[in-house]
């Protein structure tokens, strides 16, 4: 059956079509000492030097994909139809090889999901999604209530009830949005959902889906056939529903909402949307090819310095077939856009296997990408007496860390006991500004610590149990307390993201 461009088919409406078509101080950096370096074979992460009693570990990024929360590739399990993309993959087969993947994506109709009232079909959604949370990932959503290959998207069900809606040429049944029936039903929905996943710290996001074509947001195709059109209170309802269920959700809108093929940097439902904390996704990279590969790179200005933007790019063998894809452009998107998310719209393999070298490039820029350089510490230090740890850090990648974290130093013992933990709380992650290519911005943190400290009081002297000896340092970003979150672009990883630095001597 031949593809033809979305943006094309959405000004035509073809049918056939349509079914393919779905404390601590930071302040300039001075002058780097002047060491010699000599590698040291108990280091992975870097190189270790020691000079006058300094210990100094210089890291270098491997360069490698990393899988971390908020940002990455989303693999499109199912997109509308279920047989796209995941249908061919063995229950067994995460694509652990495609790199930087992070998120499994599942996109299906309501009536898929809610066939009769009240009985619901999660099991299409958690089969797929315990596969990809087994192995510490994450899952996102969209629920859409109008395909153009399926005549009743929204349960027949619910038209049953009495809830209006419009009959497009005998193909497909587009619901009245604003009908008191459907927004109730739609309203039981999202409640019954929102039990299943808001809490869900393995859930990414979830797309508000039920308004408009494929849940992008738009009637284009529909209401110059049954005549009727919705406004932007229309949309912000839409909205509105889903906040009042997903509560603790990362919410998103297509940018269609604001209008399929209109550039521009601000609109209504947008700035609505941001200011309620819900971002932007684009699902037209390279629909069409140059100069209109995309449309609101300029909307998603007002978004990623605070909220992670979500891109798709059109299903890539269609894209191939018009002439719309290039590689080059598809990382120039990432950048544009500042983009946490890219999809993998096609047979994932196949994707990967004809473009990894710009795969491997955007996953060196998707996202945050967090460097600490350098890190310098005394070779030797007294228990409970003050001594510095200073580090140089920079975020390499196009977005921020809006989850934010803390670099944490972890002195663990020749069985990999942890001896020490040693968080640097006043330094959040999140502030590292974003930079052109080959232009991060590095920020030096100077941190005082004291390990086992003594508490003096005239019963006595008081300290919690500490060896001295020679223990391995480790540099780890995460939580306030110490416990790792993110995957750092270094070799040297303990298994649970903290990564060796050298060693450092605690004496009496």
């Amino acid at each position: 059956m031949k593809k033809i461009n979305r943006r094309t088919f959405l000004q035509q409406a073809g049918l056939v079509t349509a079914a393919l078509a779905t404390g601590t101080y930071r302040h300039a950096v001075a002058a780097e000492r002047h060491t010699v370096d000599t590698p040291n074979p108990a280091t992975t992460a870097g190189t270790l030097t020691v000079d006058n009693g300094q210990c100094r570990a210089t890291m270098t990024d491997h360069g490698k994909a990393l899988v971390n929360p908020g940002m990455g590739w989303t693999m499109h399990f199912y997109s509308n139809i279920l047989n796209n993309y995941g249908s061919q993959l063995a229950p067994s087969d995460t694509l652990d090889d495609f790199p930087g993947l992070s998120t499994v994506y599942l996109r299906v109709p309501w009536a898929f999901l809610e066939p009769e009232e009240g009985v619901f079909v999660w099991e299409l959604l958690d089969t797929p999604a315990q596969r990809w949370i087994d192995k510490g990932k994450f899952i996102a959503f969209r629920v859409s209530a109008m395909e153009s290959w399926l005549y009743h998207a929204t349960p027949k069900w619910v038209f049953d009830a009495g809830a209006q809606g419009y009959d497009v040429e005998g193909h497909y049944k587009e619901p009245e949005y604003e009908d008191p029936i459907f927004l109730e039903k739609v309203d039981h929905f999202l409640e019954a959902m929102a039990k299943r996943y808001d809490n869900n710290p393995h859930v990414a996001f979830v797309d508000v889906g039920h308004f408009g074509m494929w849940g992008e947001g738009h009637t284009v195709m529909t209401t110059p056939k049954h005549g009727h059109e919705w406004s932007v209170e229309t949309q912000k309802k839409h909205i509105d529903l889903y906040l009042k269920h997903f509560k603790n959700t990362q919410l998103c809108i297509s940018d269609d909402f604001a209008g399929h093929d209109k550039p521009g940097a601000r609109f209504p439902i947008t700035d609505y949307a941001f200011s309620k904390g819900v971002t932007i996704r684009d699902d037209s990279i390279l629909v069409q090819p140059p100069p209109r590969s995309w449309y609101h790179s300029e909307m998603a200005q007002l978004f990623w310095p605070t909220l992670p933007v979500i891109l798709e790019h059109e299903h890539y063998g269609g894209a191939k077939e018009r002439g719309s894809w290039d590689k080059e452009l598809l990382l120039k998107a990432v950048e544009d856009y500042h983009g946490s998310y890219m999809s993998i719209h096609w047979w994932p393999r196949i994707l990967l296997e004809e473009n990894r070298d710009i795969i491997d490039r955007i996953n060196r820029r998707m996202g945050y990408r967090l460097f600490m350089e350098s890190a310098e510490w005394p070779e030797s230090v007294r228990m409970g007496e003050t001594f510095e740890i200073r580090s140089l850090w920079s975020n390499t990648g196009v977005a921020p860390c809006y989850k934010g974290g803390y670099p944490c130093f972890t002195l663990k013992d020749d069985q990999g006991g942890i001896v020490s933990t040693l968080v640097v709380d006043q330094f959040d992650l999140k502030d590292l500004p974003v930079a052109e290519p080959q232009a991060a911005v590095k920020q030096e943190v100077v941190q005082p610590f004291r390990i086992a400290p003594r508490y003096e009081d005239k019963a006595g002297t008081f300290f919690r149990s500490c060896k001295p000896g020679t223990y391995t340092l480790y540099v780890s970003a995460g939580m306030r307390d110490g416990t790792p979150i993110y995957e750092l672009p270094y070799d040297g990883d303990d298994g649970k993201h903290r990564y060796r630095l050298g060693q450092i001597t605690l004496t009496e």
